[in-house]
């Protein structure tokens, strides 16, 4: 592995350490957005009570905890950069009676675990962040029995992702951000229909199949969206800690009027839209 990779992987570790708290006081609004990603993904595996599962990029748990508790007899792994991410991920699952499962701090492209350990393996939006993405499929794949489910999900196009888009475009109107590098981890460097599936692919998986859905951000306020934005979304809090004060009050003015169009029924709901993507580890002969 490049000495750029692990750099890049020493970055994200620290970057997700500072947001775990923000994750954590957030996690209730932040899961309901993600539920309807949740539920898609475990539509796609064939769980059993005995099932013997993998979660990378965990982060503070899901899908792993969901599926963990669905298979009572079985074993859950959350695996994350940071143990400040999981940390979390163990609360959340002490408050939910959630026993059977364990956290391993490890990249997703040096998983340390025998050929052939799970039955399943999700990668909730943490493709897009690997540095060497055909390295970590083929770690995925590697892990996973012949026959096993891979599911996974990553933020398409910003236009359709409003809930954070919003907050990015007026910080670029207050300070100049560095470009991302084409094929560089990014939020949305999957989003292209087919990207993932040929990862898949060429790691040796079939039955290969891709499909978009919708997600809402729902706050109590406008202002409360902000406050969300700015503490959980790592573009966001990185940016933000270029600008002083007064820059940061006039992105958070921009951010809270551009979001009240859409309030409805008492909440502000702004929706996003996820791609997921599903398919089996080929068989040997198959």
């Amino acid at each position: 592995m490049s000495s750029s990779a692990g750099e890049i992987r020493q970055a994200q570790r620290r970057t997700w350490a500072g947001l775990s708290s923000g994750w954590e006081t957030w996690d209730a609004v932040i899961m309901d957005q993600m539920r309807p990603i949740t539920d898609a993904l475990l539509a796609h595996l064939d769980l059993a009570a005995d099932q013997v599962h993998l979660d990378v990029a965990a982060g503070t748990g899901e899908p792993g905890l969901t599926i963990a508790a669905r298979t009572p007899q079985g074993r859950g792994v959350l695996a994350d950069l940071a143990p400040e991410m999981l940390r979390v991920a163990e609360r959340r699952a002490a408050a939910r009676s959630v026993s059977n499962i364990e956290t391993v701090v490890c990249s997703a492209d040096g998983l340390p675990f025998e050929d052939a350990t799970f039955d399943t393996v999700s990668v909730r939006f943490g493709f897009m962040f690997f540095p060497d993405l055909p390295a970590a499929t083929a770690e995925i794949a590697r892990v996973l029995k012949p026959g096993g489910r891979l599911v996974s999900s990553v933020w398409v196009r910003p236009q359709d992702n409003p809930w954070t888009e919003i907050a990015m475009a007026a910080i670029r109107a207050e300070v100049a951000l560095p470009p991302t590098p084409p094929d560089g981890p990014s939020m949305f460097r999957c989003a292209r229909p087919g990207y993932v599936s040929a990862l898949y692919g060429a790691a040796g998986f079939g039955d290969i199949t891709e499909w978009e859905v919708g997600v809402e951000l729902v706050t109590a306020t406008a202002a409360e969206h902000w406050e969300l934005i700015s503490a959980h979304v790592s573009l966001a809090v990185a940016a933000l800690r270029q600008v002083d004060e007064q820059a940061r009050e006039r992105i958070a003015a921009a951010v809270v009027a551009a979001v009240g169009r859409f309030e409805r029924d008492g909440a502000v709901r702004v929706p996003g839209v996820a791609l997921c993507i599903a398919g089996s580890k080929t068989a040997p002969g198959a």
